[in-house]
């Protein structure tokens, strides 16, 4: 997984060759901090095939309002630059998010 921030989120994200997931995540998030081990394991899985990125949310504030982040844990799909899904609060499980990575591929 890439930890993506304002610098690097386009050349990371949306000019990717590989569609992408990003896991919108905040320090102080119980839900967030819980999903990350497994959410590393599924990225691993998918090397090659799909590129994860994580972004902390407390620390990029202004990205997050442009994405219309309202709160955390959220995950964006992203397949051609584009957002093609996205899952947030009670709707992210590690199965929602694998569901939604699938269809990118």
């Amino acid at each position: 997984m890439v930890e993506v921030n304002k610098e690097n989120f386009d050349d990371e994200i949306v000019k990717s060759g590989l569609p992408a997931v990003v896991d919108l995540w905040g320090p102080k998030c119980g839900p967030c901090l819980a999903l990350m081990p497994q959410v590393e394991e599924l990225a691993s899985s998918y090397e090659g095939r799909l590129k994860f990125g994580k972004l902390n949310v407390a620390e990029n504030r202004r990205l997050c309002a442009t994405l219309r982040v309202m709160g955390v844990p959220t995950f964006l799909f992203y397949k051609g630059g584009e957002i093609s899904s996205r899952i947030s609060g009670d709707d992210v499980t590690i199965e929602a998010i694998k569901e939604n990575a699938e269809k990118l591929l």
